[in-house]
């Protein structure tokens, strides 16, 4: 496992980068405001997902048991015409893989899923979100982007998730203070081209409050 504050010169905590999926416990340290999981997507998959057209990107919103994360990732599959295949089988284990590796990780037993497809510059204040914690792994395109920042203003220095890799932060309800200055944002590309498959995981630890 690496920890990342030599990259963070003004961070008074630690960031994650690990290697093996079962060291993200990490997150759960009062020292650890965010995480990573460094992998790469098979190629094979990759270039699948690069070349499919947009109005066959799976996209939705739901909250739903960990449980049945399964059902409903293939049910938007189905809806938006993704192609069956080995390329579609590993996307969707995946999907539910991270989504039993989150939900075990922060005990929630039900998790708000959402896949969308980007194409402007969603969210590209740098900001921490009004919840507790999120997972964001970008399946096609540009990554995420984050840095730090005690002073409200843009990082000094930003780093990009790569394409495939799940990161890990914190919110603003987590309970552990003070805040670490850690931010993020989707990254700007109105005007590219470019078209993203991303999937971002919340806990909800009461469903009802979604009503």
């Amino acid at each position: 496992m690496i920890f990342a504050q030599n990259k963070f010169h003004d961070a008074p905590t630690s960031f994650a980068v690990v290697d093996d999926p079962s060291s993200l416990s990490d997150f759960l340290n009062p020292s650890c405001p965010g995480a990573i999981w460094r992998r790469q997507i098979p190629k094979d998959t990759q270039s699948w997902l690069n070349k499919l057209k947009e109005e066959r990107l799976p996209r939705g919103r739901i909250v739903t048991r960990s449980t049945a994360v399964a059902d409903v990732v293939g049910y938007l599959c189905d809806l938006s015409g993704l192609p069956s295949g080995p390329e579609r089988d590993w996307l969707e284990a995946d999907i539910v893989a991270l989504s039993d590796m989150f939900s075990d990780l922060l005990g929630a037993a039900f998790l708000r899923v959402r896949l969308s497809v980007v194409t402007n510059n969603a969210c590209r204040k740098f900001h921490v979100d009004a919840l507790t914690a999120r997972l964001i792994c970008t399946y096609r395109g540009t990554g995420t982007q984050y840095g730090v920042s005690s002073t409200g203003q843009d990082p000094k220095r930003v780093f990009t998730t790569p394409t495939g890799t799940p990161i890990l932060l914190r919110g603003t309800l987590w309970p552990d203070q003070p805040p670490s200055g850690l931010v993020h944002r989707s990254p700007p590309i109105e005007g590219t081209g470019e078209s993203r498959l991303v999937l971002v995981l919340d806990p909800v630890f009461d469903p009802e409050d979604e009503l």
